[in-house]
């Protein structure tokens, strides 16, 4: 068997339209890439992600088989391995090992916006049969007026998970977390403060209640963890063999494990079979599929009551939709619209930021990378709004002071 040819397909995602808003104001309209793996005996595997030609023409002509454990694509990677599964007639999690768990906890996704979307969106994933949802904590909006309106609509049981990105505000991290871990909407707490500073998270894991979970961690979240610095490890955006890796790592250390790729169903149901055979992954995983409304396979791997059953068809378990494929790759991408960020304090002072295509995503939980900004807390005083190019006078005014001074604040 042999990898003959390799599709790739850049499709446009299309957001759910209750948190299109946001989306679209955060990350902007945004584009994937579908690759379909073929074999000369007919099979058919699928991987999602980035991806280059150099890349794929390493695959072509190759066996499947000769990419287990793979260290050169994640997206390719996974496109081999549903194609081993399928070759084999086994679901793709016997091929990491014995199986653990047939269910697997889920979590939810938004991204840090006004209070009362922040609670919107607790309840359309409730809805959805979650109990967990994931945010990036922003300091354009005050972290306790959006978990006082997201607990006020959870139902019971329903639990964030606080991403604070290695920290980058003047916040002490300790008085933060202990105010915030008194909600009992708070469940754990991810990358509260630089990861570099490994006395102070053993110190912060010794003196904080809840879970405190490492993504970003310099030596790869080894010896890190067996030193107190964390609850778990949470392995983002890897290649598949830095993924087992870390699963063997954290089999030995007995440290709690999550797999988080983002993606479509394709990435969600390998995820699935990592976590369904890694000894340790028995933590809610993101992938963030459930934002988006359509996708190009037929099967929508949801939830119930947090859990998402581990499929057991040869493969990944999913089935191309050729036709929902070739719909979303003749949708144009739409070009985003510049529009000014607009935080307001209580004592009436304004702060006005511009943003252009493509300044978004990472600069909202993270402004101290950008030069030129004032330092900031998540526990400020401040709500935000968003002041899309509305043709006025006073946005154009604004808009071109802006191109000059980077910042403006200006008394009430």
């Amino acid at each position: 068997m042999k990898v003959s040819e390799i599709e790739v397909h850049q499709i446009t995602l299309e957001y759910h339209d209750w948190i299109a808003y946001e989306m679209n104001h955060y990350h902007g309209p945004n584009r994937r890439t579908i690759c379909i793996a073929h074999t000369d005996t007919g099979l058919v595997g699928l991987g999602e992600g980035r991806v280059t030609q150099e890349d794929i023409d390493r695959y072509i002509g190759t066996n499947p088989f000769d990419w287990l454990g793979d260290e050169t694509s994640l997206t390719l990677g996974t496109a081999m391995y549903d194609l081993m599964g399928q070759a084999a007639g086994v679901p793709v999690y016997k091929l990491f090992g014995q199986k653990q768990r047939s269910w697997v906890p889920v979590a939810s996704w938004t991204v840090s916006t006004h209070p009362e979307r922040m609670a919107a969106a607790v309840q359309h994933h409730a809805a959805a049969g979650y109990t967990w949802m994931k945010y990036h904590l922003s300091p354009f909006e005050n972290v306790f007026d959006q978990t006082e309106a997201m607990q006020a609509v959870a139902p019971e049981g329903f639990k964030i998970h606080y991403d604070f990105t290695g920290g980058g505000t003047y916040d002490l991290a300790r008085e933060l977390l202990a105010k915030l871990e008194k909600y009992p909407i708070a469940g754990c707490f991810e990358d509260p403060i630089d990861e570099r500073d490994l006395e102070g998270l053993v110190q912060l894991c010794r003196q904080v209640q809840l879970p405190i979970f490492r993504h970003r961690a310099p030596l790869g979240a080894t010896y890190e963890l067996m030193m107190g610095s964390g609850s778990g490890r949470i392995e983002g955006h890897s290649k598949l063999a830095d993924a087992i890796r870390a699963a063997g790592l954290c089999a030995a250390g007995n440290v709690p494990l999550s797999i988080q790729h983002v993606g479509g169903n394709i990435t969600r149901a390998m995820n699935l079979h990592m976590h369904a055979a890694f000894p340790t992954g028995y933590i809610h995983f993101n992938n963030d599929s459930e934002i988006w409304s359509s996708d190009v396979v037929e099967e929508r791997l949801e939830p119930i009551n947090g859990f998402v059953r581990v499929p057991e068809e040869p493969g990944l378990g999913v089935t191309l939709d050729r036709d929902e494929l070739e719909r979303l790759a003749k949708l144009e991408l739409p070009d985003p619209e510049p529009w000014i960020l607009r935080s307001r304090f209580k004592n009436g002072t304004t702060m006005y930021i511009p943003i252009a295509s493509g300044k978004g995503g990472h600069f909202f939980v993270r402004p101290d990378w950008t030069k030129g900004l004032i330092p900031m807390s998540y526990d400020s005083p401040i709500a935000s709004d968003y002041w899309d190019n509305d043709d006025s006078a006073d946005f154009a005014a604004m808009w071109e002071r802006l191109e000059r001074e980077e910042l403006v604040i200006e008394r009430a």
